[in-house]
């Protein structure tokens, strides 16, 4: 079965959605993220995706303490990125209790520093964020696109020996107009052995049953659940 990976995204603590990447489309959902992972915890979801929004702005970690009341509160799983650009960062997201942490700018900007993290924690706990618009990769929080081919990009560091990648697709993300499917079947064809996470644009249940379909491993959602696109009752059923 598809791994469900529901999404909190925190500006100011808050528990906030964007649309396609935009600071300016910023909906705050909930002042206490806490609550909204207790309630996914409460449904039979396992692992959680907080991104610090506000760190990827000021390029280093932030929101650290929304991420310890998360952990020390619930039994979730974390996966935590945004603005990881440093041995440090990466050092307050661990002892946080951050299990797993996603670097996207600096895998781009910092490769050398980037496989250090692989080595030092291991190809389980560093997840590779690979954000594109048009096939290409986009970093500094979807800011920049990059003239990187997104392909060639997966391909070079799965073969370095890294597994898992989160991949969203800019166009698709926040709009509720379903996943980019064709780019992630594309994926797991070219790119062997690698552990794809989709993300972005899911807007149903029916859109997560065709990424399944796809034999996409997993999938990052959030903007649906806000929205009353996706229920919880229907995630406690899917996870049953």
């Amino acid at each position: 079965m598809i791994e469900l990976i529901p999404a909190i995204d925190i500006i100011e603590g808050k528990c906030v959605r964007l649309s396609q990447g935009d600071y300016g489309s910023k909906k705050v959902y909930n002042e206490n993220p806490v609550e909204v992972a207790k309630s996914f915890e409460d449904v039979g979801i396992r692992r959680l995706h907080v991104v610090d929004l506000d760190g990827a702005k000021a390029k280093h970690i932030v929101n650290h303490e929304t991420l310890r009341r998360i952990v020390s509160q619930t039994s979730l799983t974390v996966d935590f990125g945004g603005g990881l650009k440093s041995d440090e960062d990466l050092r307050i997201a661990f002892e946080s209790g951050s299990s797993m942490v996603t670097g996207g700018s600096v895998a781009i900007k910092n490769p050398h520093m980037f496989m250090s993290w692989v080595e030092k924690y291991g190809n389980e706990r560093i997840i590779l964020g690979a954000d594109a618009k048009d096939g290409k990769v986009a970093v500094n929080g979807w800011q920049d696109v990059t003239e990187v081919e997104l392909v060639d990009f997966l391909k070079k560091y799965i073969g370095d020996g890294l597994k898992k990648v989160i991949c969203t697709d800019i166009a698709k993300d926040g709009m509720l107009q379903g996943p980019s499917v064709e780019l992630y079947r594309e994926i797991m064809q070219k790119v062997e052995g690698v552990y794809l996470i989709a993300s972005g644009g899911v807007s149903s249940m029916a859109d997560i049953q065709e990424l399944e379909r796809a034999g996409v491993p997993a999938v990052i959602f959030g903007k649906a659940i806000y929205e009353g696109r996706i229920t919880l009752e229907e995630m406690r059923k899917m996870n049953s």
